[in-house]
């Protein structure tokens, strides 16, 4: 009679198929592919950008210089880029300062306009309505992500900032912008993503 040890059993076929899973990992790797245009971006780095984007926000919120709500702030692999209407050249400066202190912080991309004068209430409205208009139609657009790209309009100049893919999208947001009614002038501030 012959007797089987069952543990040496186990033992043999786990060591059987490490020694198999082992041996497919030591094929030699196919030669990649090239890269995209635009490398992807991972989730790690999506989050750490949101978080550098809030740390931002905050410092900008928390400064009574700086009227945080009159700025928009995108990033993307470190790179914060600023953009707004303030009414003095101390509040960009400040603006700047206190972006390139937050932690993660690479560089930072200056898009910040100064007023020239107030807005009125009706100006205000104006403007709201030349920004939904313009998201809109950026939406609209199937070559363009819009939810990469922020708009603010001030006195029926509008600036666009974030990031895309390529330099025609830049250009087609240009067009979509300048089309808008109510749009005066159109700041391109857009970057490519690296």
């Amino acid at each position: 009679m012959t007797y089987r040890h069952p543990i040496r059993i186990a033992f043999l076929a786990t060591s059987f198929s490490a020694l198999a899973a082992i041996g497919a990992c030591s094929k030699t790797a196919e030669p990649e592919a090239a890269p995209p245009a635009t490398a992807p971006i991972t989730m790690g780095t999506q989050v750490d950008d949101a978080v550098i984007t809030s740390a931002v926000k905050s410092a900008l919120l928390g400064d009574s210089l700086i009227k945080s709500f009159d700025l928009q702030v995108e990033t993307r692999k470190g790179v914060v880029q600023l953009s707004g209407f303030v009414d003095n050249q101390t509040q960009i400066d400040q603006a700047m300062a206190l972006t390139k202190g937050v932690s993660g912080v690479v560089s930072v991309e200056n898009g910040v306009t100064l007023k020239d004068s107030p807005s009125t209430v009706g100006t205000k409205m104006d403007d709201a309505a030349v920004t939904g208009r313009v998201k809109t139609a950026l939406l609209a657009d199937a070559d363009i992500r819009s939810f990469d790209i922020s708009v603010v309009t001030f006195k029926g100049e509008v600036q666009l900032t974030g990031f895309v893919n390529n330099q025609s999208q830049i250009d087609q947001a240009s067009r979509i912008a300048r089309a808008a009614e109510g749009a005066s002038s159109v700041k391109n501030e857009l970057m490519i993503k690296q």
